[in-house]
């Protein structure tokens, strides 16, 4: 998989100071000792237990992205991936100075435990009277590590550590003793695993570009947060569903001696945390979160709360975490379920804590409806003939079956000029066209009909915004017709033709600002309508159609020349498409059916 290793950054030396600095400028809460980049509370309670964590830069929003009211006190940051020093430290802890004590949290990794904790007791040295108003805390909360593998080190510390950050940080902000909040925060490090997957490892700034890295069809089970290698490796790309089962059984089995951390039993209340890793759009991370209940819930769990969002991150690394925290049971002596769910609840006043509901899931029937297919009523629509029946079915089908057969070449104009989708779009409205025709519902004898029968095909099988046009188009045809008082059953004239194409032409300019000549498909359209309109009446009804599809044409021909106004060719370099001389694709379609129409 390619790897992202271009930065937006003034310097990789500075960007961990001017991302601090930018965090306090969103939070004016909030102070920066610059020279040991430790974020803390300005104004705070010095009668409440204070909180600090840190640990190394890119992990964002962790760690000092959740110092505020209500949740962390101070944050300690090193370079990215890398520890603070122990000077930095202590100069945290001497910033959030109080009457209560000071609870450090960490998570699991050699670098953080040596500098925290010389920290912490230099600072015991040097203030005899104070050394047990600093209390230790380190999360390890990775199943990924099994027990042999992590016999000596101990589990990494990923996601979950944001959950102790979180419930620790709400009871000290209630006013509770050290003893009380140093106590939670070791339950809730003791009840959360976490396990990740990623689709690839991360570039750090200022290092060279990475050599290796996952391939096209891997993905990694297991990644740390620092690019340190998984437990293994899936290819090709599993399901979601696949995944999630994989990852749940890492994080619940009992069966497994290496990663039984927890005992999980069914029935079980648990908090879910689906946290991105840095790089995966929200589109996937929330069908994350609903494969992630389903499972759970199949499992038997009983799900108190979810959270998803960023909340510990590998820089942007293309991946996610998925965190359980295993809620007291009754018969177990322990915080009550329902005092941590309060603490998890309360709304702390930081700028990294994402929104959550505050509730359990609701059952997913009572929030799922079933899509129910609109129904296209006819009852008050006045029908009208053609002057030709059969003619008028056959040119709409030729016009269609034209869309059909031009499909890979418009989709290469449009692969140059928009986003390659329109030949596609096009030819799934013709075939849907075809299939009224078929079913008759798109018939000579009942134009008006016919015509709300395509503008519904343009509006729910092409969609996006030539199926919009489309459809606002020929809907106002049909109100055209409907409104120019014409007997019910009469012959359709082509003096009503023309004047319903004008009104319907007028009807879309009122909802899209393209005017020709603007590289659109309103170029050739606009030209067969104005055409048809200004024919000379000594010329037959043939010969000024004739017409008017040759100016269509050569409109749509003219589009090859022109500065894209509006469409999503407008933002496409105009000299660019001058030079690979690529007509509009919208317009080569109004041209393709205006030609095999064959009125």
């Amino acid at each position: 998989m390619d790897v992202q290793s271009k930065h937006l950054l003034n310097s990789p030396d500075t960007l961990v100071v001017d991302s601090l600095k930018g965090l306090c400028d969103l939070s004016p809460q909030l102070a920066l000792d610059v020279d040991n980049k430790i974020v803390y509370l300005k104004d705070r309670d010095r009668a409440k237990v204070a909180l600090v964590c840190g640990g190394g830069s890119g992990h964002e929003p962790a760690h000092s992205g959740f110092v505020g009211e209500g949740m962390l006190t101070a944050a300690v940051c090193g370079s990215i991936f890398a520890s603070p020093n122990a000077s930095q430290v202590r100069r945290g802890i001497d910033l959030v100075d109080n009457e209560q004590g000071t609870v450090i949290i960490v998570k699991n990794y050699t670098g953080d435990i040596l500098n925290f904790g010389l920290a912490k007791e230099q600072y015991a040295a040097s203030h005899p009277d104070k050394s047990d108003k600093v209390r230790f805390v380190i999360v390890g909360d990775d199943v990924a590590v099994g027990k042999t593998q992590g016999k000596i080190v101990g589990r990494r510390g990923l996601a979950g550590t944001v959950l102790v950050y979180k419930i620790a940080g709400a009871l000290a902000q209630k006013g509770a003793s050290l003893d009380e909040v140093h106590q939670l925060a070791e339950w809730v490090a003791s009840n959360v695993v976490t396990i990740g997957a990623s689709l690839g490892h991360v570039h750090v700034p200022g290092t060279a570009p990475l050599k290796s890295n996952l391939a096209g069809t891997e993905l990694e089970i297991g990644m740390g947060i620092h690019n340190e290698a998984g437990n293994s490796k899936e290819s090709p790309l599993p399901p979601l569903s696949s995944l999630i089962g994989k990852l749940l059984d890492f994080l619940t089995s009992n069966k497994d001696p290496e990663r039984s951390f927890l005992e999980f039993k069914k029935g079980d209340n648990v908090v879910v945390l689906v946290n991105n890793l840095g790089g995966i759009s929200e589109l996937e991370l929330t069908g994350i979160v609903a494969e992630t209940r389903k499972q759970l819930v199949n499992r038997g769990y009983a799900i108190a709360r979810i959270l998803s969002g960023t909340f510990m991150t590998s820089l942007n690394m293309p991946g996610f975490s998925l965190t359980l925290l295993l809620l007291p049971r009754s018969d177990v002596h322990s915080p009550s379920a329902e005092k941590v769910l309060s603490l998890l609840d309360s709304k702390p006043n930081v700028p990294g804590w994402r929104w959550s509901s505050g509730t359990a899931p609701a059952p997913p029937t009572s929030q799922e409806v079933k899509g129910v297919e609109a129904v296209v009523s006819y009852d008050h629509v006045v029908q009208f003939r053609a002057a030709d029946p059969n003619a008028f079915v056959s040119g709409i089908r030729n016009a269609v079956q034209s869309l059909i057969s031009a499909e890979p070449e418009i989709t290469r104009m449009d692969s140059i000029a928009g986003d390659g989708d329109c030949g596609l779009t096009l030819k799934a409205g013709a075939q849907a066209v075809l299939k009224k025709i078929d079913d008759g519902i798109i018939n000579g004898n009942n134009i008006v009909s016919s015509l709300i029968a395509i503008a519904q095909v343009s509006e729910e099988v092409m969609g996006g915004t030539s199926g919009a046009l489309y459809s606002i188009f020929f809907s106002g045809l049909a109100q055209s017709f409907q409104s120019q008082s014409i007997p019910s059953g009469s012959t359709v004239t082509h003096y009503q033709w023309k004047t319903a194409l004008s009104q319907a032409l007028d009807k879309l300019y009122s909802y899209t600002r393209a005017r020709p000549p603007s590289r659109t498909l309103v170029d050739p359209l606009a030209a067969f309508i104005n055409a048809l309109r200004d024919g000379t009446k000594s010329s037959s009804d043939n010969h000024v159609f004739s017409e008017a599809v040759a100016q269509a044409a050569q409109a749509a021909e003219g589009t090859k020349d022109l500065e894209a106004k509006a469409g999503r060719s407008a933002y496409v370099e105009g000299e660019t498409l001058r030079e690979k001389q690529v007509p509009d694709p919208g317009a080569w379609g109004v041209k393709l059916i205006l030609e095999n129409l064959g009125l």
